[in-house]
């Protein structure tokens, strides 16, 4: 089964065309990897997918249209996080809000129960009643992770989850993911500039406002391929295609 299908996928800003005829087909359980340079689209795309952008084309979600499609299923970790690091508020109450979907002033003992499951699934439990404010980078992520899965989705978009990650985070971060999905069955799309988890990925998405190419990654992670997306294959592209032909 598909779990996501887009066609002829197209995102307008202005003059500028950020996304021009995006398709392609993402089966169920995928771990899909976005990469690209900056400025491809690859934001976008998500957003695009979450309906957070006007676009052209189709996005279908288990075959249904994205207009009758519970937003629930989704689980969304951004790059950028809006929120005011001095807003007096809590950890736990920023995970609440994947469920809400608004500020929790008040919290219910089964809301605050299934608040800390989630940031248990991140080995973030003992950050429930920290302040925002006093969070790391790193901390922060594994909250908006733990925001994203307490609606235990079918498909879960993240854009850039390492960012502001030290190595080891990183490692764990990508653990929590791979065990959410062996649990769930969930359906993952990360826009990661990590070429290790891309390669790791089940497929790859390489694109620059179109798609470049698409598959597994020693099908899409080609010379070819990478050169038409970034310009250039540099040292790191270049060492990253070398050693995953062996």
């Amino acid at each position: 089964m598909l779990a996501l299908e887009i066609k002829d996928l197209s995102v307008r800003f202005g003059e500028f065309w950020a996304l021009e005829g995006v398709s392609l087909a993402v089966p169920e359980g995928a771990f899909v990897a976005i990469v690209g340079p900056n400025g491809a689209g690859k934001s976008t795309l998500l957003k695009a997918v979450l309906g957070l952008v006007p676009f052209r084309g189709e996005v279908r979600v288990y075959g249904l249209p994205l207009r009758q499609v519970d937003p629930m299923w989704f689980g969304y970790v951004p790059q950028i996080k809006t929120f005011d690091r001095s807003f007096p508020a809590l950890a736990l109450e920023l995970v609440l809000t994947g469920l809400r979907r608004s500020w929790p002033f008040r919290v219910s003992p089964k809301e605050r129960e299934e608040a800390l499951k989630a940031l248990a699934r991140v080995g973030a439990e003992g950050l429930a009643e920290r302040p925002l404010g006093r969070l790391s980078g790193g901390q922060l992520q594994r909250v908006y992770l733990a925001r994203a899965l307490i609606r235990k989705p079918r498909i879960l978009l993240l854009d850039e989850p390492a960012t502001g990650v030290d190595r080891v985070g990183e490692v764990d971060l990508y653990r929590y993911l791979e065990d959410y999905q062996k649990a769930s069955g969930a359906t993952v799309l990360m826009i990661t500039h990590d070429w290790e988890a891309a390669h790791h990925a089940t497929h790859v998405l390489v694109m620059n406002r179109k798609v470049v190419g698409f598959g597994p990654p020693e099908k899409a992670l080609t010379e070819a391929c990478l050169r038409q997306a970034f310009g250039h294959v540099g040292h790191a592209h270049g060492l990253f295609v070398e050693g995953s032909r062996g």
